[in-house]
């Protein structure tokens, strides 16, 4: 379990800052155990020797069986909301359910993450943008409903800016983690633009970037900017603690983008990371831009 929440400090993005009300914390950590617990199902990184299987109640060898995990993992989401009998069996989600008691969470965003997991065992290439979109708004949306949702500020026109703003996070992700994905064999980046772009999945696995590489990452990276800025007013939405918060989420993103630039847009030998100064500095001038709703 701390093995997972662990992975928290490796984000782009502060994920429960030290400065938030103890409950926002709890909460947004017992959220992050969630969706990185589902992820690492997913991706086939769940620590050796099968003991999250068992959890789940199937056997250690199931560990390899991504589909069968995703299933049992929902199963016990479902104990979460009592939808089955039983506590949940994973500690994780043990931790979840005084978390969505409390907030009165509703299930629907939790198995969306799962869905986009099995997507991932099934859809290994995109052909559009828009294809790509949909899968974020399985994979990357819901969790700034649920941002929204543990801070009891959710309207629909703040949710329709953190879409904004997790779709870009989740490209910006895409970008930095082109040869990781593709060791996974995944490509997230749209076939559509490789073919703009004269890119070659052999392109892609080469040990740096070539310039018709780097053209197609500067061209994501601008998409996942427009994103960023299109949800940059739901920062001035809010107040306090957590403006402060979700500026750290914009102002993660901006980092990673700049770190890409940085390096050129070459993120072929491995993602370039935001310092922390180049955080701070992108947060300082989210927090200067973004609009305020009065």
């Amino acid at each position: 379990m701390s093995a997972t929440l662990d992975k928290a400090t490796a984000e782009n993005f502060p994920v429960a800052p030290a400065f938030l009300p103890r409950a926002w914390r709890d909460g947004l950590m017992a959220v992050y155990g969630y969706a990185r617990l589902v992820d690492d199902i997913g991706d086939g990184d769940l620590a050796p020797g099968g003991r999250d299987a068992v959890l789940l109640g199937l056997d250690p060898a199931a560990v390899d069986d991504r589909l069968a995990l995703l299933d049992a993992f929902e199963t016990d989401l479902l104990r979460v909301f009592g939808s089955a009998d039983g506590l949940p069996r994973h500690p994780l989600l043990l931790a979840l359910q005084p978390v969505v008691r409390a907030h009165g969470l509703t299930p629907e965003p939790f198995l969306a993450l799962i869905e986009a997991n099995r997507q991932d065992q099934r859809v290994t290439r995109y052909e559009t943008y828009g294809d790509l979109v949909a899968y974020c708004e399985l994979s990357a949306n819901p969790v700034g409903r649920l941002v929204l949702s543990l801070t009891g500020t959710g309207t629909p026109e703040r949710i329709r800016l953190s879409d904004a703003v997790c779709t870009a996070l989740q490209i910006v992700e895409h970008v930095q983690d082109v040869a990781e994905d593709l060791g996974r064999d995944r490509i997230y980046l749209p076939a559509e633009d490789m073919r703009r772009f004269h890119v070659s999945e052999a392109d892609l696995a080469a040990p740096s970037a070539g310039a018709s590489v780097r053209a197609l990452v500067a061209f994501e990276a601008e998409r996942a900017t427009a994103l960023l800025d299109e949800g940059l007013p739901l920062v001035g939405s809010v107040h306090g603690r957590l403006r402060l918060l979700l500026a750290g989420f914009v102002g993660g993103g901006r980092a990673a983008l700049r770190a890409v630039t940085a390096a050129g847009f070459d993120v072929l030998p491995g993602p370039p990371k935001p310092t922390k100064s180049g955080l701070l500095r992108e947060v300082a001038a989210v927090l200067r831009t973004a609009p305020r709703k009065r």
